[in-house]
């Protein structure tokens, strides 16, 4: 048996580690057995810590909102409920974004909330409104879809038979499966003339 030695795979195996290794503290970026152990380590953190980092943003969010809507004397929890009584869908993060930026637009949105909280619902017959009207754009989107179905049927009954006809412009192989789905006895030995002759 020849001696095989595997001193590049290894080396590039051990470049790779080191990499990934870069800028690491100490032994942990030079000796490849402390590197793969902080590298392997790494990874578990980073996996952890992506799904982390949506968390503390939430946190962040609403300890922005929080803080912007006590100055107009509600709490976080009362504005979000005012907010889904009065059918307003924004989230977390655009409001926050709006408190910081946009103080005049999101005391509208804090007023709408307190309006909601206390029964005085915004504009209610405006949104039903615009409801009604998706629903009959959709109405007439599936009546569109419909139509053009039962338009497309012929031309497909033209086209199946446009490819009956034109069997000696197909390949062999494409011959062959036809013949398959057929069920064609000994297709499979058979030449192009003697395919399309079964197949007609």
């Amino acid at each position: 048996m020849a001696r095989v030695k595997s001193g590049s795979i290894t080396k590039a195996r051990h470049k790779k580690v080191l990499k990934q290794a870069k800028g690491f503290f100490g032994s942990r970026h030079r000796l490849y057995k402390t590197a793969k152990e902080s590298v392997m380590h790494q990874g578990q953190y980073a996996f952890r810590d992506r799904r982390q980092n949506k968390r503390n943003f939430r946190k962040l969010w609403i300890t922005r909102i929080n803080a912007a809507v006590r100055q107009y004397d509600l709490s976080y929890s009362k504005f979000m409920n005012g907010l889904s009584k009065a059918g307003i869908v924004i989230n977390r993060k655009m409001l926050s974004q709006i408190a910081i930026e946009d103080e005049k637009e999101f005391k509208k949105i804090v007023d709408i909330a307190k309006d909601a909280l206390n029964g005085k619902m915004p504009k209610v017959e405006a949104k039903k409104a615009v409801k009604e009207e998706k629903k009959e754009t959709k109405k007439e989107e599936v009546k569109e879809v419909k139509k053009e179905t039962t338009k497309k049927e012929p031309a497909k009954k033209a086209e199946k038979k446009e490819t009956k006809t034109d069997l000696s412009k197909l390949t062999v192989a494409e011959l062959k499966e036809m013949a398959k789905k057929k069920k064609v006895e000994g297709y499979t030995s058979m030449k192009k003339a003697d395919l399309i002759n079964a197949l007609k």
